[in-house]
């Protein structure tokens, strides 16, 4: 409690100190998100299991933004983070986790660490101008970074209020989270503020690279024109699976993600089509050599040079001003091990997203599923007993899909405060159709100014 104290007392004192000095931005914001799951079916249980108990756990992180412009059309961003708590069972037993807030580590006591560190420069193409109007808020809610194409920008989570060209190269180099800049989707990008599943929040076979909180040292640049962009970013991966620590022998051990964005029109609603690539290599364990044993054990195959390829296609279709449509569908190769973000080689998911129920215009319904499956390789390797680092029940007798439901209602209580209720159902937990179902019931408070 004392770093939460300490946390809010310095992010009111700098935001009067600055709140009227555009070249500054700085906010804050805190995610208490507290979940219980019922007791479920397990007939048995691996090392890496989802308990079969009744249990709640509560995750937390507390995050400080700032941003200061340097010279035309360059900024530096700087978000010291507190994080803590736990996920259901440590964050393991589910490939879809149910908390996009909680991280897979041991220890849940609060640390404060970097979150991000970067720069930024933007490069005009043209003479042409933003819009001059005044950026809606809608049910797109917010995301940290990512694209802004030609809408004005506002004083925001690093973001400065004025504009950014309409037609621009852009380059971002260091520490981040590299979904802030790929894989973007308005209405299910953040765990914060829309759905909170892990195969909602990103795309589900991208294996992205990150730390085990989920950030990584980054190059990254983009060619945004009016109606698409282009990016491309190479990024350090961790030393080990799902590891705290980064490789900076970037030859031979890096991950490299491509992407094209098309804004569309359907009926004269706007849309958003966007493909992303992924090439990764690495030291990586081979599940072809590991079910060579008769106890698979993926790590001890491990041997540089081994790779990953992902492909992924992310929709968004405005329905109305308050209501929208989400598609995504990704696949990885399967070859070798899961190496930072989940253990799901193939995913689809869709979803709706409708404000303004009730007379409430800043609420929001969220309502989604997920299918997510693993290769074959994948499978036969879980089957004969294997782990990864976020599944493994000890055999796999009866393969599924792992299927899942989310809702929940996005509750405005002030300008700076809202309320979530959320329940996920999960269908054959880590692919295991004699384990589950599993009913999550979570209240997210977020807090944001």
């Amino acid at each position: 409690m004392r770093y939460i104290f300490t946390f809010s007392l310095l992010i009111i004192i700098f935001q009067a100190s600055f709140s009227q000095d555009k070249n500054w931005s700085l906010h804050f914001q805190q995610t208490v998100i507290p979940q219980h799951k019922p007791k479920i079916n397990a007939p048995y249980s691996g090392d890496y299991s989802l308990s079969d108990s009744s249990e709640t756990q509560t995750s937390i992180t507390t995050t400080i933004f700032i941003g200061r412009k340097l010279w035309k059309g360059a900024a530096v961003f700087y978000n010291p983070e507190m994080a803590g708590g736990s996920g259901l069972s440590q964050a393991r037993g589910i490939a879809g986790f149910t908390n996009g807030e909680c991280f897979r580590i041991g220890n849940p006591a609060p640390t404060i660490y970097t979150a991000r560190l970067f720069f930024r420069q933007d490069f005009a193409l043209s003479n042409e101008g933003n819009f001059n109007k005044k950026a809606e808020k809608n049910i797109k809610g917010k995301v940290v970074e990512g694209e802004s194409h030609a809408d004005p920008t506002e004083d925001g989570i690093n973001s400065f209020e004025g504009s950014r060209p309409s037609n621009r190269f852009s380059f971002a180099i260091g520490k981040f989270s590299i979904a802030d800049y790929f894989d973007n989707n308005s209405y299910a990008h953040d765990p914060r503020s829309q759905f909170m599943n892990w195969a909602l929040m990103s795309t589900g076979a991208w294996d992205y690279p990150a730390n085990t909180r989920g950030y990584t040292w980054n190059v990254v640049a983009e060619y945004v024109r009016e109606r698409w962009a282009v990016r491309a970013g190479t990024s350090l991966v961790p030393t080990t699976a799902n590891g705290p620590d980064l490789n900076w022998q970037w030859n031979g051990n890096n991950s490299n993600t491509f992407e094209i964005e098309k804004s569309t029109s359907f009926f004269g609603k706007e849309g958003k089509l966007r493909a992303l690539a992924s090439y990764t290599t690495t030291y990586m364990g081979s599940y072809a050599e590991a079910i060579k044993s008769p106890n698979p054990d993926i790590a001890s195959t491990r041997k540089d040079g081994r790779t990953k390829y992902t492909l992924g296609i992310n929709y968004e279709q405005e329905l109305t001003k308050e209501s929208g449509l989400f598609f995504r569908a990704s696949w990885n190769d399967g070859n070798n091990e899961t190496w930072a973000f989940t253990e799901i080689d193939r995913s689809v998911s869709g979803g709706f997203v409708k404000n303004n129920l009730f007379g409430r215009k800043q609420d929001r319904l969220n309502m989604a599923f997920v299918f997510n499956g693993i290769s074959d390789l994948h499978r036969q390797y879980l089957a004969k007993g294997g782990y990864g680092f976020i599944i493994g029940d000890g055999k796999l007798p009866n393969y599924g899909l792992e299927t899942i439901f989310e809702v929940n209602y996005n509750i405005k209580v002030t300008d700076w405060l809202s309320v979530t209720p959320d329940y996920q159902l999960v269908i054959n937990p880590a692919y295991n159709q004699d384990r589950g179902p599993v009913h999550a019931f979570a209240l997210r408070m977020h807090t944001e100014f």
